[in-house]
Parts: structure tokens; C-alpha cells; sequence
């Protein structure tokens, strides 16, 4: 079990939510690392080059792996529930935990688009996220074009706030993105 700065500690039961769990990346998820690469989106939103090579991947999976211990969140792989079979990722940033809030992150590998996956995912990191003392409010950026992260974000009980306007580069262009908020729960 790692410990990051601020004492968070990797969990020690995979969060769960229909058929995925999530859990840390491994050196098997590497194809679906390569897959993911090939899609003309998720290279210009993180650190995965486009059309990994294996080495590329590797390393991506390093990065992954060490999210944690250098404090900016916990970076899942997606895993099918039953085979354990590698289908993306999903992160839970906690650079803002200070003020009670995380962002959320996920993309599937092409191949398994369109099953419900992201969702099942984001439903899993958001339970998780509800075990994070003093977490109280997650959010989500979306561009305005993403129809299937905003579909996901709404599947999972997230609620759009409004336009962010000019509010960062992606793929060398300032973009407009949603902001999706879900707040915790009241006991």
C-alpha cells in the first residue's frame, strides 16, 4: 500500500459498481494502453502519446502507477468485474482536496465503447471518493462536443453548472469545457 503526501492510501478493496472494478494498472494492461493511444482524443488530454509503442506505454503505465505517492490522485485501471480484463482508466484528482473537492477523469478503450462501462467507472470512483475525509464536492470538465462523457457524467448523477469559457489548452487550442458537479451526500 502506498502513501501519498497528504496520508491518502491506496484502498484496500477495489471499488466496484456493476461490471467493473478498479484497481491498480499492470504490466497485462499494456495492449489496452496501445488501444486507447489510437483513439485522436485521449493523447491530447493526458499524458499517452498517440499511437503508443510499447515502450510508450510502459512508461505511461509508470506514470499511472506513481499518481499517488507524488500527491496528485489515484489513477485506476478499469477492469472487467468477472476477467479482470484491462478496459481504461478512470483518475480521481485530489489537487484541490485542501478545499474539499477532486476532479474526475476516464476514458475506455475503444473496443468496449458503448456498454456502459465509463459510467459503471465513474459510479465505482465516485463511491470511492465519498470515503475521502474531507472530500465534498467532485467535478468533471467536459467539452461542450463530448455528447458521450456528458451522457456518462449525467449516468453517474453528475449536474451541469455551466460554460467555462477559454478555460484551457487541449490539443493546442483553448476550449471551452462544462463543468459537471456532484456534492456529497447529506447524512
Amino acid at each position: 500500500m502506498t502513501a501519498a503526501p497528504n496520508n491518502l492510501r491506496w484502498p484496500t478493496h477495489a471499488p466496484v459498481y456493476g461490471a467493473v472494478r478498479l484497481r491498480q494498472f499492470e504490466e497485462r494492461d499494456l495492449p489496452m494502453i496501445q488501444d486507447l493511444s489510437t483513439d485522436p482524443y485521449v493523447p491530447t488530454i493526458g499524458s499517452l502519446p498517440a499511437d503508443a509503442t510499447e515502450d510508450e506505454a510502459r512508461a505511461y503505465l509508470g506514470r499511472q502507477r506513481g499518481r499517488l505517492a507524488e500527491g496528485t490522485g489515484f489513477a485506476f485501471c478499469i477492469a472487467d468485474r468477472a476477467t479482470d480484463t484491462a478496459f481504461g482508466n478512470a483518475g480521481l484528482w485530489i489537487r484541490d482536496l485542501p478545499a474539499g473537492r477532486a476532479g474526475v477523469g476516464y476514458s475506455v478503450a475503444p473496443r468496449v465503447r458503448g456498454r456502459g462501462v465509463a459510467a459503471d467507472a465513474l459510479r465505482a470512483l465516485v463511491g470511492f471518493g465519498w470515503t475521502i475525509d474531507g472530500l465534498h464536492r467532485l467535478e468533471a470538465r467536459i467539452e461542450p462536443w463530448n455528447t458521450a462523457s456528458i451522457r456518462t457524467a449525467e449516468a453517474a448523477g453528475f449536474e451541469r453548472e455551466g460554460l467555462l469559457r477559454s478555460h484551457e489548452e487541449i490539443g493546442g487550442r483553448r476550449v471551452d469545457l462544462l463543468m459537471y458537479s456532484l456534492l456529497r451526500p447529506t447524512r
